[in-house]
């Protein structure tokens, strides 16, 4: 009989991440370089959950891709290898495909019109992960992502002649991008530097910062000056290890991670206006698109999401209620825009 009560204590350790008298720890997973401001500032927050909570919560992580890339960390946390990770929204299509609307490609004109749209709709990403099982906080900007290129690009026609990274098991990148008529190479994030040194990759779509942090910029030499996406990412938990937190102690990760995640994002803009300045420093050439152009790269960038809602990948009323408010805000009307 001992034996057998050991034998269920030892399992309920192993599948809880219990640590005895230290509380429980909680694995979480970034591709982020353990350098980073941000990083340093997630150590710290997860310090205060130790405080705040007396080390019944605690977290260890993972930087700089030691666990994989976003999709590898999304499997690790459905078997139960790490319980949560920061991730690209990208990757999390598969549990809320909607979630997507924020990246179509040149529908924000500026970060007015984020602010006001994320204000109203975050919260509809976030349920809509929470019911697939995902438990997020604060969503954090990434920020406007440029064409970053070995060779200037100004038109729609040049850009047959790239070798773009997407990421790889994107498939609304992957759409949108072939409506360009541009053929994709996907690959990890871990891989992109290798791909630009190699030749494999000729071209990159990033924010100024990111593109920086990992040492990407040193392969380009131009940038097209049209901020094609808006990208932002996320702390992802799985919910049901997330529920195991009691629920008071549910309360004060929240409010310290929210809060991290609020200012990590209002730092990023800035980093970035901050990345870009760099970039020109080093040599690399801004190029602007001739306004007789932006037309052809408007259209096809409507083509793009239209053929988005058609293959699935998107549903017409998220979209429909995402460009409905966009409108709204253009016209004036900044009220309720109803989507929760």
């Amino acid at each position: 009989m001992y034996k057998t009560l050991f034998s269920t204590s030892l399992l309920l350790v192993l599948l809880t991440g219990w640590t005895g008298a230290q509380g429980a720890t909680y694995k979480l997973a970034t591709v982020s370089p353990d350098g980073l401001s941000w990083m340093q500032k997630l150590r710290s927050s997860v310090k205060q959950i130790d405080t705040l909570t007396d080390g019944r919560v605690q977290f260890k992580i993972y930087p700089g891709g030691v666990q994989g890339d976003d999709a590898t960390v999304l499997r690790k946390m459905r078997i139960g290898q790490l319980h949560g990770g920061v991730v690209a929204a990208g990757s999390l299509t598969r549990f809320y495909p909607d979630l997507q609307i924020y990246n179509l490609p040149l529908q924000f004109h500026d970060y007015d019109e984020v602010d006001h749209i994320r204000a109203d709709m975050d919260g509809m990403i976030s349920r809509g992960l929470e019911d697939s099982g995902i438990v997020t906080f604060t969503f954090t900007e990434t920020g406007f992502a440029y064409l970053m290129s070995q060779t200037p690009v100004t038109t729609v026609e040049q850009l047959a002649n790239l070798k773009p990274w997407i990421p790889d098991g994107d498939p609304i990148a992957a759409e949108l991008v072939k409506a360009f008529g541009v053929s994709p190479i996907p690959l990890n994030i871990t891989d992109v530097l290798a791909g630009l040194q190699t030749g494999l990759i000729n071209a990159i779509v990033a924010p100024p910062t990111v593109a920086l942090a990992l040492q990407w910029h040193n392969h380009v030499e131009y940038m097209t000056d049209l901020p094609l996406v808006y990208i932002y990412s996320m702390m992802a938990m799985d919910r049901k290890a997330y529920q195991r937190i009691d629920e008071s102690d549910r309360e004060i990760v929240q409010a310290v991670l929210d809060k991290l995640f609020k200012e990590v994002g209002e730092e990023t803009r800035l980093d970035n206006e901050k990345a870009m300045q760099a970039m020109s420093s080093v040599g690399i050439e801004k190029v602007e698109i001739p306004p007789s152009a932006l037309p052809d790269w408007q259209r096809v960038a409507d083509e793009s999401i239209e053929a988005l809602i058609e293959s699935g990948e998107i549903s017409p009323e998220s979209v429909e209620l995402y460009l409905a408010n966009l409108q709204k805000y253009r016209a004036g009307d900044t009220g309720d825009t109803g989507s929760d």
